[in-house]
């Protein structure tokens, strides 16, 4: 919840810099840095995602039978967890392509 809490805050300042007017001339950098800034929270949430998947997983395949379907539903939901947060980071991220975060967030969108 603090994590989503986080990224929820963070998008705040991105809204704030894409509603001045598009001549104001901090307009561009305060958007870079805001939607820079933003990408932090979803890229954490898409790190835990993955571990609970992984977990989850592993219980699937090891654990009590009886928990089996318990177990690949939390991955299949921790996956797509995942895979969004992740994408999220790259939206944000889409004008850096040079921000070693955005192969960071492809990677572990792409992950199987």
């Amino acid at each position: 919840m603090e994590l989503a809490e986080r990224e929820l805050a963070s998008y705040a300042p991105v809204l704030e810099a894409s509603r001045l007017p598009k001549d104001d001339p901090t307009r561009t950098e305060r958007l870079d840095k805001a939607l820079s800034a933003a990408a932090n929270p979803p890229l954490e949430i898409a790190h835990v995602a993955a571990e609970v998947e992984q977990l989850a997983s592993d219980l699937a395949a090891t654990g009590n039978r009886s928990l089996e379907g318990d177990a690949n539903t939390a991955a299949e939901l921790a996956g797509a967890a995942r895979r969004a947060a992740a994408r999220l980071v790259e939206i944000n991220l889409s004008a850096r392509a040079d921000d070693p975060r955005a192969t960071e967030a492809t990677q572990l969108r792409t992950k199987n």
